[in-house]
């Protein structure tokens, strides 16, 4: 696996416990999508196949006290809603496009079920979002 970029590490600054999780799921992005192109914005950090198809940030879904300390949200872009105690939200944004969020709380989270919906994010983005 490729180092962190400075990029990255400034987004984590004073958040640095949630680092090994982000690392796991580097990981595995780079399994699922070795060509993936990262973006560091101010709230979240973009990984792009031809059109963007996930997102790590620390946005607070589900109850306050059900989320793990450190945590990682990871949203996904996927034809069809994600079932699961793994799953912490479900949206339709448009019919036929979910945006479903995974709250990561340790490394080992970041597993080969993540990479396969990894995989199937990657392919639905690449498709510009057509059902697979």
């Amino acid at each position: 696996m490729k180092g962190f970029s400075s990029a990255e590490l400034l987004f984590f600054q004073g958040r640095e416990e949630a680092l090994p999780l982000y690392g796991a799921v580097l990981e595995r992005i780079y399994e699922a999508c070795p060509e993936v192109r990262i973006e560091v914005k101010k709230t979240q950090i973009s990984f792009f196949a031809r059109y963007m198809f996930a997102a790590a940030s620390f946005a607070p879904v589900g109850r306050a006290q059900d989320r793990p300390r450190p945590f990682l949200t990871l949203s996904l872009c996927l034809p069809e809603r994600l079932e699961g105690p793994r799953v912490a939200a479900a949206v339709e944004a448009y019919p036929g496009r979910w945006t479903i969020h995974i709250l990561l709380g340790r490394p080992e989270d970041a597993d080969g079920a993540l990479t396969g919906w990894l995989q199937r994010a990657a392919a639905f983005a690449a498709g510009k979002g057509k059902r697979l």
